[in-house]
């Protein structure tokens, strides 16, 4: 049974569709050639969680975007050429294009556009499951779209008909405007139900200590729960496999508190998104204790651990107590650097060892643990240190129960 290849999609008849695409970036005065490599490897891991086949990447060195198409007249002809010839059908920009952007690159392309906000929004509505997930979802959409509706939506307007529907002199683009407010009004008025019910349910757990996962996105938070809660929690190597907020009983020793693994973070991410979840942070901000996990394999782990600092410093949560657990020691790839080679350590260079005692050393005012929460490596320390933190947390609330929990290790 043969496969047949449409004008932007391959249609194998044995399984469903694979959609191909390419993706573009810009190497500015604010972003190096390295960064921009690595943000749109990133981009190509959020391209194959939704599903996508990125074909090629296209880089272009400017001083900033060009205003009208973001890439310069020829760098978009060479991507139009590439297109045609490979018969792609998306072309997905690494930074955010403004209404007028995306216009002008869909007429000189003739293809589907997408921009990194537009791609996680999409990830974000396949991955939610709850009614408080979607509508944070619906609601960011509605936020990205509403200025880009100009020949878009055109449907919506017959959404509402009659007598009476219809402004004097409204155009048609003005009634889908009107349409998407009045969407994004309902949907607010759910969240914040959804919001108060969820405050109730949280108030209900105040006489347990309370610890959160945090970390960016497909560092491991998922299986790290699993693994504590004996838990179902989807965890697999794509990026939001987690996008509700999911709350365990779980048992460390013999002193029982609440864990919840949260949304993980990224650069880039759309504002819109940022302040439709911001209620998912509640858990972050209500919680004793903070367990910050970082994918040390990742070759910018260091940035990651940036974007989720200022992250929690956005929602006031960055003096509690934390454990920084650096994760998934069994893919840390060490590559020895030649001693007549002039140029500068790279993290790859350095050994776990030499690591260990780098972030050991410095003042972070948090405790610092290596483990791989898949293989299980140095598990009991992590369980040991982290019953430590939950027993000093539960003395600060409950003082007269001290002889409850003694410090003891985990065997």
């Amino acid at each position: 049974m043969g496969d047949y290849k449409g004008p932007d999609k391959i249609y194998d008849l044995r399984e469903k569709e694979i959609e191909k695409a390419v993706i573009v970036g810009v190497v500015s005065q604010n972003q190096s050639n390295e960064q921009v490599n690595e943000y749109l490897d990133e981009l190509a891991f959020l391209a194959h969680t939704a599903g996508v086949v990125v074909e090629k990447r296209f880089v272009q060195k400017l001083e900033r975007p060009h205003p009208k198409t973001f890439v310069g007249k020829g760098k978009l002809e060479e991507v139009s050429e590439y297109i045609d010839v490979n018969c792609i059908g998306t072309v997905i920009f690494d930074d955010e294009l403004s209404p007028s952007q995306l216009r002008n690159i869909e007429t000189a392309l003739e293809c589907k556009i997408l921009d990194r906000n537009n791609l996680i929004l999409d990830i974000f509505a396949s991955r939610a499951q709850t009614a408080h997930a979607k509508t944070q979802v619906e609601l960011a959409q509605y936020q990205y779209l509403l200025p880009r509706l100009t020949n878009m939506w055109t449907h919506l307007s017959r959404q509402k008909g009659g007598v009476g529907m219809r402004g004097p002199g409204e155009t048609e683009i003005e009634t889908d405007r009107r349409i998407a407010r009045d969407r994004m009004a309902l949907l607010r008025k759910r969240l914040s139900k959804i919001d108060k019910q969820k405050s109730t349910q949280r108030g209900n757990r105040e006489k347990m200590i309370r610890a959160a996962l945090i970390g960016y996105t497909n560092v491991g938070k998922s299986t790290i729960m699993n693994a504590l809660g004996k838990s179902d929690v989807l965890a697999e190597n794509k990026l939001f496999a987690t996008l509700d907020t999911t709350v365990r009983k779980v048992v460390v020793g013999n002193l029982p508190f609440l864990l919840s693994d949260t949304v993980g973070f990224i650069r880039k991410l759309p504002h819109g998104l940022v302040e439709s979840f911001k209620s998912t942070l509640d858990e972050v901000r209500e919680s004793d204790l903070l367990i910050h996990v970082v994918d040390i394999s990742h070759p910018n782990f260091e940035d990651h651990i940036r974007v989720v600092n200022e992250t929690i410093k956005e929602i006031d949560s960055s003096e509690k107590p934390t454990l920084l657990v650096f994760n998934k020691i069994d893919a840390y790839n060490y590559i020895e650097k030649e001693d007549d080679d002039l140029t500068p350590k790279l993290p790859e260079n350095y050994s776990l060892e030499e690591l260990k005692k780098t972030w050991m050393a410095k003042d972070h005012n948090v405790e610092c643990l290596f483990i791989s929460a898949g293989q299980k490596t140095n598990w009991n320390e992590f369980k040991s240190t982290l019953y430590s933190k939950i027993r000093e947390q539960h003395i600060k609330r409950y003082p007269y129960n001290d002889f409850l929990y003694p410090d003891l290790p985990i065997a």
